[in-house]
């Protein structure tokens, strides 16, 4: 899909100076970003961040379609595109302030998502998957006929929460289910996924989430519907004299399971572009990466991030390289997409009946 460019919202011009005294305001999910990352933009550039924290892509949306708020740099998924162009939420790329696009995996530089990559960068990958905490739960869910059963355990009632994401939860019904499309509009298929999801809460009484990256470290929970980012940042999480070797992570090694990547953007009412354009170019460079990966856990496409080189500077632990990103996951994976507006409804709702059944 390649992007229109609007006559009203067209891109900022090249060589202009960074704005000076200027606030930078990033609009982020919670713990996304290392604010040491941050504390050395600033100092390069000469201006302050501020971060404002938002926990679901939908509560996002919502306050960003209001017109009320000012941020100039946002953390979109790829399915959310379409409504952030269509309503010129976002402002089109000048592509001469964002050189370190060349450290990307070549399938960034042309994602399918964003021909041409007119409105974003990549920022993080990762797949979705189910951790668990290994000295109170024996096994893994590779050792089952239905992997994602594993977190279908009733002996572990009260210990084993889902992602708090419309797409994640539905989806993870649906992958129960035997399902592999993950865009579906089939009402039956998502019915089913619903009555899924609300037998496993009568089950387990799970807990909704997404809060994996400390309640799986902390052992409040014990099994964990999870972002492999979040699994690979365990290790800071630990409670003192625990090591993160009782934490698991587990992905289809056929790759049949969700992958994905969040993206980069520069909203149009934000009043710093060129610097938002500078910091989506700061991302993009291979050390702050590294820098920003020790902190967050989650990789990103750079050619100058391999898990070898997790492993050695210490930042992923051996125990945990199921979460590595490999760039042929995107080929084989599930993609979670763009939805029309009239199946987009139906997931919502069937979401919603979820977590009021919960």
């Amino acid at each position: 899909m390649t992007w229109p460019i609007y006559s009203d919202n067209k891109p900022i011009a090249s060589g202009m100076q960074p704005e000076q005294n200027a606030t930078l305001k990033l609009y982020n999910w919670v713990a996304y970003i290392n604010p040491q990352s941050i504390k050395n933009f600033e100092k390069k550039y000469n201006c302050k961040v501020q971060v404002t924290t938002f926990n679901t892509m939908e509560e996002a949306m919502a306050k960003l379609q209001t017109g009320q708020l000012e941020f100039d740099v946002f953390i979109p998924t790829v399915d959310q595109l379409g409504p952030l162009v269509e309503t010129k939420l976002i402002r089109p790329l000048n592509h001469s302030y964002i050189p370190n696009i060349s450290n990307a995996w070549k399938e960034f530089t042309n994602p399918f998502y964003d021909g041409k990559w007119q409105y974003t960068v990549p920022y993080t990958i990762y797949t979705t998957g189910i951790s668990w905490r290994n000295d109170h739960v024996p096994g893994s869910p590779a050792s089952l006929t239905n992997p994602w059963s594993f977190l279908w355990q009733p002996k572990y009632k009260g210990k084993i929460a889902i992602l708090d994401d419309y797409r994640e939860g539905l989806s993870l019904g649906l992958m129960y289910n035997g399902q592999t499309d993950l865009n579906t509009t089939d009402v039956n298929l998502l019915t089913a996924s619903e009555k899924t999801l609300l037998d496993l809460a009568k089950l387990v009484n799970v807990h909704i989430d997404n809060n994996d990256y400390t309640n799986i470290p902390s052992g409040q929970m014990w099994i964990h519907h999870s972002w492999s980012g979040d699994i690979a940042a365990a290790a800071q999480y630990m409670p003192k004299g625990v090591s993160v070797d009782v934490v698991s992570y587990w992905f289809p090694a056929d790759g049949k399971g969700p992958v994905a990547n969040d993206t980069m953007a520069v909203l149009a009412g934000g009043k710093n572009p060129v610097l938002a354009h500078l910091f989506l170019n700061y991302f993009l460079n291979t050390d702050n990466a590294l820098e920003n990966i020790s902190y967050n856990g989650y990789m990103q496409p750079l050619y100058g991030v391999t898990p070898q080189r997790l492993i050695k500077e210490k930042i992923l632990p051996k125990n945990l390289t199921s979460t590595v990103v490999l760039e042929s996951y995107f080929s084989r994976g599930l993609h979670e997409l763009e939805l029309p507006a009239s199946a987009n409804g139906v997931w919502q709702q069937d979401w919603l009946n979820v977590t009021r059944g919960v």
